[in-house]
């Protein structure tokens, strides 16, 4: 690739912050909830969309899916639930997302907790002295601008402010740096509730008039596509659909990311149509929205002083230096190669000793100070972040590494010295539970 040298030039600093936040998905908003009740001070979060919650509403995702101990999550739902007039004691059906609500609830909530917070602005590189990370440049409406902080956190998901800064890290699986399919949701109306299926994991084998549904997908759908899941929404017959799929792609390269919307979106329309002709209840569904995100499992795997492993979450793995606890979920490695489960998943075959804890070292880059990376860019392997890349878990994951943030400011100390102890009662002060 030939290069253009860019002209050098003063930027203005526009911030600065103690905590900055880089992303305002699950994982950036837990860290903004857990810095700001543990005092941090002045708090930034900057989000690249037009509104926060990240693949939970921009990128629509279908419900909360997961364990991860804590209150703050159940806040928001309840939040969400109240919004919609929902019955008392049922808050959701399935956890199902309602996504504009979400976007109010995430923005008031975090506006009550005197989070600052900066929308349609892009983390375009960091800023490194001495091996600390000092702050980031962002491009924006505004300009190229600098933005200094004295702890930053990573939530970008694909670890963009780590990658920046020169943080090691590994793509996708460490044999051959396949990650898993990207997929962009979409939500269909005109179904009829009364009769339609649900099928909500790659092994939920529903019988249609025509044979088994799964079955059917992988006869009758265009490959990558092949799998049928379809979950409840809170709105009147409408689905939330989670088929499209993208193999072989690279979410930190635009040109790949471009190609996956593509391959999506052409499979849209056939998708719909295999629906009106197989699933019961649907002959008459149609398109009403698709994501303005694209659903990007896995990228960046960093390099972290600890790396948490498959047997860390199949033995129900309980850390001293915890920051977050009560973690459960299954191995949901979708298949790099098509459609469907992985033959390194574990879905209705998976058993655990019981739920996990992440420690504060899977938030430590190695190396670089100054930073902490919250979400499923953790240090972690390609099957055990199948487990802690759903939302609630990167959530709880979040508001760790907030408090990390607000104990690293307030002690005036490197992230990788905090006192873990204070972090823990704080986190438990905050609502979440000792595992001991």
């Amino acid at each position: 690739m030939k290069t253009y040298l860019e002209k050098a030039r003063e930027l203005p600093i526009a911030v600065k912050a103690d905590v900055l936040i880089a992303g305002g998905g699950p994982a950036g908003v837990g860290a903004a909830i857990g810095a700001a009740k543990a005092g941090a001070g002045k708090i930034l979060l900057l989000e690249n969309a037009n509104a926060l919650g990240g693949v939970a509403t921009a990128g629509m995702m279908s419900h909360w899916g997961g364990f991860s101990n804590g209150t703050e999550l159940r806040n928001i739902q309840e939040r969400s639930a109240k919004l919609l007039d929902c019955p008392e004691g049922k808050p959701d059906r399935w956890s199902a997302i309602h996504h504009e609500t979400l976007k109010n609830v995430l923005m008031d909530y975090l506006d009550e907790l005197g989070v600052q917070f900066q929308f349609d602005t892009l983390v375009a590189d960091s800023i490194v002295e001495d091996g600390r990370v000092r702050g980031v440049i962002t491009e924006s409406k505004s300009g190229r601008e600098a933005v200094m902080a004295d702890v930053v956190i990573d939530c970008t998901g694909d670890g963009d402010v780590a990658a920046r800064s020169g943080v090691e890290f590994e793509l996708g699986r460490r044999e051959d740096h396949l990650c898993q399919p990207m997929t962009l949701m979409f939500r269909i109306g005109g179904v009829d509730y009364s009769r339609a299926i649900f099928p909500h994991s790659f092994e939920t084998l529903v019988d249609v008039p025509a044979g088994e549904i799964q079955a059917l997908g992988r006869q009758f759908l265009p490959f990558p596509a092949g799998h049928v899941l379809l979950y409840p929404t809170r709105l009147p017959g409408e689905i939330c659909v989670n088929m499209t799929n993208a193999i072989h792609a690279d979410g930190t390269d635009v040109r790949s990311l471009t190609q996956a919307e593509i391959t999506c979106r052409r499979q849209i329309p056939k998708i719909i149509s295999f629906l009106r002709k197989y699933a019961p209840g649907y002959e008459h569904c149609y398109w009403v929205t698709s994501a303005s995100l694209l659903g990007v499992r896995e990228t960046r795997h960093f390099k972290t002083l600890q790396e948490l492993s498959a047997e860390d979450i199949l033995e129900g793995k309980l850390f001293p230096d915890w920051i977050s606890t009560g973690n459960g979920f299954n191995f949901d490695i979708h298949h790099v190669n098509g459609a469907g489960l992985d033959p390194n998943g574990a879905q209705k075959t998976f058993k655990s000793k019981g739920f996990y804890s992440i420690p504060a070292g899977c938030c430590i880059p190695k190396k670089t100070d100054g930073l902490l990376l919250a979400g499923r860019c953790i240090g972690g392997s390609h099957k055990a972040h199948s487990n802690f890349r759903i939302m609630s878990v990167c959530f709880g994951i979040g508001q760790g590494a907030g408090v990390m943030a607000a104990k690293t400011v307030q002690a005036g100390c490197s992230v990788r010295s905090v006192d873990i102890k204070a972090v823990q009662q704080e986190l438990m002060r905050q609502g979440i539970p000792d595992h001991n």
